[in-house]
């Protein structure tokens, strides 16, 4: 019990944050998009966070009402995106966060680069998707190999082995 209780609730976080970086790593094409529509039709970043913010409903949506709430406290926008990717545990939301900053910082065309960081999001869930089938396919292969292949082989040779004892007799 008192392993359990020691163990139990490290594992339990562990489990959850698993489970935020998927869904936050999800939610970052569709976001990604709605920021580079945005910010395409004109409007500036710190309002097209906005936006995107009261627009999205999920984990992520709620990360750039953070962000957007911290900027509007007085800390500077791009102190407040390189908090939500120190924040974050998902490489594709932090290289996100990082691209934003660097064309904020340089001044390059952002529209460009959140729509570059949008396929690139997208790139990166089709490779985990990938790679989760990958396992899946070969656990499932277990139970057949195990369990359905022996029975088959079962029936195939057992009417054989018994026409061969009562030849045998």
């Amino acid at each position: 019990g008192a392993l359990a209780g020691g163990l139990g609730p490290d594992w339990w976080l562990s489990v959850r944050v698993r489970r935020r970086t998927e869904v936050l790593r999800a939610e970052l094409p569709v976001v990604a998009e709605l920021l580079a529509l945005a910010v395409t039709a004109g409007e500036a970043p710190a309002a097209a966070l906005r936006r995107v913010a009261l627009v999205s409903r999920g984990e992520l949506g709620r990360e750039l009402t953070r962000v957007v709430d911290e900027s509007r406290s007085g800390v500077g926008l791009v102190t407040a995106l390189e908090g939500l990717g120190a924040r974050s545990a998902s490489e594709p939301l932090v290289r996100f966060v990082d691209g934003i900053v660097i064309a904020l910082d340089r001044g390059t065309p952002l529209a460009e680069v959140l729509r570059a960081q949008a396929a690139d999001a997208r790139e990166a869930g089709k490779r985990a998707l990938l790679a989760t089938g990958g396992r899946r396919e070969i656990a499932m292969m277990v139970p057949v190999v195990f369990l359905v292949l022996p029975v088959t082989v079962l029936f195939a040779l057992y009417p054989g082995l018994v026409s061969i004892s009562l030849l045998s007799r």
